[in-house]
């Protein structure tokens, strides 16, 4: 029987499905259910080697297979060669790459070690499906086990530009990696064509109309999947939030005033030191504003563990703090600032009853936060979404006010316009974007996708040097 494997870093086992889901878990989570499933990745947790034992969980026609993680190897892998060296890198952030050669060998011993324990575990008719930069060596370490199954990755973050992705040491090892994929998914036309920029200049491959490219003496293909949401089930979750006890609490805490709301992991790719700084300069440029809006940022921590992390921490509770300290009046706060995670209902639920969703990344793969704020707005009385021009989902939202997240003035314009914009305008807005959301959705992604696939494997591969195929 045929069976979609899915590969990540964390794996959304059942019982945690209360919390905050991330991209990956909100855009696959209404695919399943239609076929067979198999998810397999890393449990979160952390011991004191890396034994490859596995734990299994069955939920529906899903079955879950977690294994644990090394102090040592979670160090490395983790905390180091994935987030403190490939997140800055594909988000642009040369100053913050941190590289050593011994987080690079403890990302690669991760990769091979999760490769052995899944490699006994699949069967001959399953495709193979892994996701994001934690994983990119996965495919590769496949094929050495002798692993000849269709198997395709998907690069949930942007790929930046040939020059930039020169800058990582390990550039061309990691770049050969891509070449154990039949397919490679990317989520914009800008990371597709710096990709293919990467493959001509820095691997010396072809890259053909078609999208198959070739290098090292193999060949794959690469393809844009904007990873999309099912915009009509957000909409009902959000419709049936609105009278849950977190939405009433929070509507009578404004009293009558209008909602802005930021929902972004902690993470300096979602540029919330700039969204503050907007914020505060459009109570200072429009004071007509003051005591009639508030502005509710959501940011959970993440990586706590990394000292970059730990710095933008601080720096937005003391932006926060000196803009409160200016405009609050002793019955209205403007800013609300959160660290704590909440679910996915709740946020539906506060996204409706938002004037104003602000989703301004300095760079995203896509950001489904925008998509679903969108989903979320009561049709009577849509808000407004102000984007990043630099978000992924910008590429199809294009009825979103779109900034510049570099430009704290722009921001601070269009809040103001969002503010003022009357009911035809914001109406007509809302209806285009979520119109691109049903006709783009999670399924179509996903299908889209596995059909590419099945398609791109059965042209054949060329025999890799180190490889078992």
């Amino acid at each position: 029987m045929e069976r979609l494997v899915i590969v990540s870093n964390r794996v959304p086992l059942p019982r945690q499905r209360g919390a905050q889901a991330g991209g990956l878990a909100v855009a696959l989570r209404d695919v399943f259910g239609k076929a067979e499933g198999f998810w397999f990745g890393w449990s979160g947790e952390v011991t004191d080697q890396t034994s490859g034992e596995l734990r299994f969980t069955r939920s529906g026609r899903m079955t879950f297979a977690v294994m644990d993680l090394g102090r040592n190897d979670y160090e490395r892998y983790y905390n180091g060669f994935a987030n403190a060296c490939l997140w800055p890198l594909l988000h642009y952030r040369l100053g913050l790459l941190d590289f050593h050669r011994e987080d690079y060998h403890g990302y690669m011993a991760v990769n091979r070690a999760m490769a052995a324990a899944l490699k006994p575990l699949l069967r001959p008719y399953d495709r193979i499906w892994v996701h994001d930069y934690h994983l990119i060596p996965m495919g590769q370490e496949l094929r050495k086990l002798g692993v000849n199954n269709p198997i395709g990755f998907f690069l949930h973050t942007p790929f930046p530009p040939a020059d930039l992705f020169e800058a990582l040491p390990a550039h061309d090892s990691l770049g050969e990696s891509f070449l154990g994929y039949d397919l490679i998914g990317l989520q914009t036309e800008r990371d597709r064509r710096s990709f293919f920029d990467f493959v001509t200049r820095n691997l010396g491959g072809r890259v053909h109309p078609d999208g198959q490219f070739e290098a090292f003496g193999r060949s794959s293909r690469a393809g844009v999947f904007g990873v999309g949401i099912d915009a009509p089930v957000f909409a009902n979750i959000a419709a049936e939030a609105e009278t849950a006890d977190e939405t009433i609490r929070l509507q009578e805490s404004l009293a009558g005033r209008l909602l802005a709301i930021g929902v972004d992991r902690l993470d300096f790719s979602k540029g919330l030191p700039n969204r503050f700084h907007a914020y505060g300069k459009l109570l200072e440029r429009w004071p007509e504003h003051k005591a009639k809006v508030t502005y509710l940022q959501i940011a959970p921590h993440s990586r706590g563990e990394i000292a970059t992390y730990r710095t933008l921490r601080r720096e937005l509770e003391q932006i926060a703090g000196r803009i409160n300290g200016k405009h609050a009046e002793f019955d209205w706060q403007p800013l609300r600032y959160l660290n704590k995670p909440l679910t996915r209902p709740v946020l539906a639920g506060f996204y409706r009853l938002s004037r104003i969703g602000l989703v301004t990344p300095l760079r995203d793969g896509m950001n489904l936060v925008a998509k679903e704020y969108v989903a979320a707005q009561p049709p009577q009385d849509p808000g407004v979404l102000i984007l990043s021009r630099f978000a992924g989902a910008a590429e199809g939202l294009t009825a979103a006010l779109l900034v510049n997240p570099f430009d704290a003035d722009s921001m601070a314009d269009a809040m103001h316009a969002a503010l003022v914009m009357p009911f035809e305008e914001r109406h007509a807005r809302w209806q285009a974007m979520m119109q691109q959301l049903k006709t783009d959705g999670a399924a179509w992604w996903a299908s889209r996708f596995l059909a590419t696939l099945d398609a791109a494997s059965r042209g054949a591969h060329s025999l890799s040097p180190t490889g078992t195929q």
